[in-house]
Formats: C-alpha cells, sequence, structure tokens
C-alpha cells in the first residue's frame, strides 16, 4: 500500500525535514500574530510530519511502482 507519506518526492531527508520546519515556522508566525487557533492547529501537522516523515517512515521500503504494461502486451488484442 502506497500511502502519500511514502511517496518517491519525500525519500530525501532534506525534504522532509523542510515540509515539518515550514510547517513550525508557519505555527510560530500565527502564535506571533495573536492567532493561537491557527497556531495550534498547523502545529499539529508539524507533529503528524514528524511523525510520519522521522518515526514511522521507512526509507529503506521499496517504492512499489504503478502497475505497468509489457511492450509486448501493448496494443494486443487478448480473446
Amino acid at each position: 500500500m502506497n500511502k502519500d507519506s511514502n511517496h518517491p518526492w519525500f525519500r530525501p531527508l532534506w525534504r522532509r525535514v523542510a515540509v515539518v520546519a515550514f510547517c513550525i515556522a508557519w505555527s510560530i508566525f500565527e502564535f506571533a500574530t495573536g492567532t493561537p487557533f491557527w497556531g495550534i492547529i498547523v502545529l499539529a501537522f508539524a507533529a503528524y510530519g514528524i511523525w510520519q516523515f522521522f518515526i514511522i517512515f521507512d526509507a529503506s521500503e521499496p517504492i512499489e511502482p504503478a502497475e505497468t504494461v509489457k511492450s509486448e502486451d501493448a496494443g494486443t488484442d487478448k480473446e
């Protein structure tokens, strides 16, 4: 099963760190501007990102390719 957090785009560590750091920075901005409701929501996004990208993320897990059609089967009519 391929979840969104296991998307190949998230394989490099720097991208996972950047996503979580962005959420934390956004949360700090929300608290600094006096909107703690949104600050808490975005902080929850950051916590979920930490959980998904650093605690349970398995970088060694192979990426499951989408279903592919073999070139010899392409264009043939099966009856």
